[in-house]
């Protein structure tokens, strides 16, 4: 799996006790690899990262990206042979009433880990993660392709196209020069759902929060349409990329995209819909009610092109809808009604994963 080139590597995560950066923690920790984490805080309650007791699992910084004292510090003395950054402010909503700090955090923050890199300029292959909100959406139906225009209407959405300039400017003058020993990859994704997500203001974790104390919820917007993905989809196109980049420098610099089928797009509806088969309300509350109520511009359909992912690094999603949902409903309901071992549960649901993907011959998976 991934060439075996995880095992026995020290690799830096940041936002590492977020949703996804604790999903890519366990995953390679399976893959035996020696994980360090970077992150200013705990940033949800419950917490993934606490749940599965991964702070005993890492070596952990609670250090704030936003500090490049403290960043060139950490990456100078680990020197890690992989660095996957995460971390970030990725709440829309927040962006409107936190814009300096969004602004900030996802921008001079990746800025300030590209520094720490350029100054260390030790071997590391780095995959910066960025979002498909990168893009200026400009509302139409066809996927968005690496090349197209970035920008956004809103302060998170224009922060995370500012952070592809800076990764962008960062290649370009100091990690495409023969004598850098730095390689990095951009990589954008969005709609992501799983268990142990717990962000505030998003639709799942919201309506998990709710039904698991036997509460309706209400929801905008119910008929936009998201290109739901589980969380694992775009991980291992992170883990994908990573290994060919470590192996092959001809994709430094390079973006990409990593989405869930065209055929794949469901309305908030549809999700709620397949989501809630998984729950029952005592006494036959509805699980949900439509409130078309909006305080802030939300981007309708938002879709990306996945074809340089596909012929570049031979990566392709692996789950269908049914599965997206059910893997996602079933972790939660482990969480909120068994009560089990979440380490052992998640390290189990990334194995069924991986035998979707076997199950497709998707080659990262040989």
């Amino acid at each position: 799996m991934f060439s075996n080139v995880f095992r026995n590597k020290k690799i830096i995560v940041t936002g590492n006790t977020g949703f996804k950066g604790s999903w890519l923690t366990v995953w390679l920790l399976k893959m035996e690899a020696e994980v360090y984490g970077i992150s200013i805080d705990i940033p949800t309650k419950p917490s993934m990262f606490e749940a599965l007791g991964l702070e005993k699992k890492i070596h952990h910084h609670y250090a704030d990206i936003n500090d490049l004292k403290k960043m060139t510090q950490i990456i100078s003395e680990v020197k890690p042979d992989f660095l996957f950054h995460l971390a970030a402010q990725p709440i829309v909503s927040k962006s409107y009433s936190e814009p300096i700090y969004t602004i900030q955090t996802n921008v001079v923050g990746t800025a300030n880990i590209l520094e720490a890199l350029r100054i260390s300029n030790h071997v590391c292959t780095v995959v910066m993660i960025s979002s498909d909100k990168c893009y200026e959406n400009v509302e139409w139906t066809w996927g968005y392709r690496e090349n197209d225009h970035l920008g956004g209407k809103d302060p998170y959405s224009a922060s995370k196209g500012a952070c592809e300039i800076i990764i962008h400017t960062y290649y370009h003058s100091f990690f495409k020069n023969e004598d850098s020993k730095i390689r990095l990859v951009s990589v954008r994704a969005g709609n992501v759902i799983g268990g142990g997500d717990w962000a505030e203001k998003r639709l799942v974790p919201d309506c998990i929060k709710a039904w698991s104390i036997g509460h309706t919820v209400e929801i905008r917007n119910p008929y936009a349409t998201r290109p739901w993905q589980h969380v694992l989809e775009p991980l291992s196109g992170y883990l994908r990329a990573g290994e060919i980049l470590h192996q092959d420098k001809s994709i430094n610099g390079e973006p990409y995209n990593f989405g869930p089928p065209a055929d794949q797009i469901h309305n908030v509806y549809e999700m709620l819909q397949q989501l809630g088969s998984y729950w029952d309300l005592t006494n036959g509350k509805e699980k949900f009610l439509i409130n078309q109520t909006k305080t802030f511009h939300e981007a309708g359909l938002l879709k990306l092109n996945c074809d340089k992912s596909l012929a570049q690094l031979k990566w392709k999603p692996a789950l269908d809808f049914n599965n997206t949902t059910k893997l996602t409903a079933l972790w939660y309901q482990a969480f909120y009604e068994n009560k089990k071992d979440m380490l052992a549960f998640t390290s189990d649901q990334i194995d069924q994963y991986i035998s979707f993907a076997a199950e497709k011959e998707i080659e990262w998976t040989r």
